[in-house]
């Protein structure tokens, strides 16, 4: 037996992937299941992997996703009674997304949220996991308080939007264009910068009061660390989820004493099953109930066939799309 999967025939830009007719999956092993894949989502990790920075962990599928929705196909032993073959699912992966079948320890489940469809669903488990487990589980971003989002209109940043103000906290966004600021103010952000055109910095200290936010949750790392932690307020917290603008700079680190700033960085791929089961088990008792309400929906860009991966990339690495980008095998 064989499956579609798209592979990374060597590390390059886009035209790297390639679908391929590959080994089908072993039977899932002990707490796994086997999901037959609807969507799987593309995250800016994936375009990382495939340039060959991001090498999955030991042991973690070959092929890139991060993400996906489906259907259980098969239970391995001693998986939760909660789950049954046939069951809509989405899940968070440590690979292995973009193919037709996909195997998932079953602490990563989640089940698809009522209201949402089966493929739009394949965009919420990482950006989920990535802003809940960031400034909430670890930042204590709290009701009241105000919280700036690097990138607003990327799929991160348009579900940390929802949710941030799902729970009463006031929103800044920056983004680079005015479409990209205007999806960012209909889905509730409150003050919208363009970073293009408005330095973002004295932007936020002007609407504030010169206090500056509470939290900053920043995909861009070195290039931005001084502003960040210029804009931060007493007792801020900046979480880096990613070095879009590199991972080396020269800081001023006075500000952290003056104003007790933290600065922390994690990812997900690369965290322990139980540190993950924790994650996805908050996110489905604290997020899933604001989206079966309505209150935060995913944002979908576009879907591509799973036979077209590396427009997907494309697009990803183009910044020009509002949201998450699906692949359908």
């Amino acid at each position: 037996m064989t499956m579609k999967a798209v592979v990374i025939s060597s590390p390059g830009g886009p035209e790297a992937l390639e679908v391929r007719e590959v080994e089908d999956l072993p039977a899932p092993g002990d707490g796994e299941v086997l999901v037959k894949v609807a969507a799987a989502g593309v995250n800016r990790a994936d375009t990382v992997q495939r340039q060959g920075k991001y090498p999955p962990p030991p042991g973690a599928s070959p092929y890139p996703g991060l993400e996906c929705s489906g259907t259980i196909l098969a239970l391995g032993p001693n998986v939760p009674p909660r789950w049954a073959v046939g069951d809509q699912v989405c899940a968070l992966l440590t690979g292995g997304g973009y193919a037709e079948k996909v195997v998932v320890p079953a602490g990563q489940l989640l089940p698809v949220p009522e209201g949402v469809s089966l493929t739009d669903a394949a965009g919420l488990p990482e950006v989920a996991c990535t802003v809940w487990s960031t400034v909430f589980m670890t930042s204590h971003l709290s009701p009241g308080e105000s919280f700036l989002i690097h990138g607003g209109s990327s799929g991160i940043g348009t579900f940390a939007i929802q949710i941030a103000k799902h729970l009463g906290i006031k929103v800044f966004v920056t983004a680079g264009s005015e479409e990209k600021l205007a999806a960012c103010k209909d889905l509730g952000a409150d003050v919208c910068i363009n970073y293009k055109t408005q330095d973002f910095v004295a932007h936020i200290k002007e609407e504030t009061d010169g206090k500056g936010v509470d939290v900053i949750l920043d995909n861009i790392g070195g290039s931005y660390l001084q502003c960040n932690l210029n804009s931060l307020a007493v007792d801020g917290r900046l979480f880096i989820i990613g070095f879009m603008g590199g991972v080396v700079t020269e800081v001023n680190l006075a500000v952290m004493l003056a104003r007790r700033l933290t600065v922390q960085a994690a990812g997900l791929r690369n965290r322990s099953l139980a540190n993950k089961a924790e994650i996805v088990s908050e996110v489905e008792k604290n997020v899933w109930p604001a989206v079966v309400l309505g209150k935060v929906k995913p944002v979908v860009y576009k879907t591509f066939p799973l036979s077209e991966a590396a427009g997907s990339h494309k697009l990803m690495e183009s910044s020009s799309h509002i949201g998450k980008i699906l692949l359908i095998p």
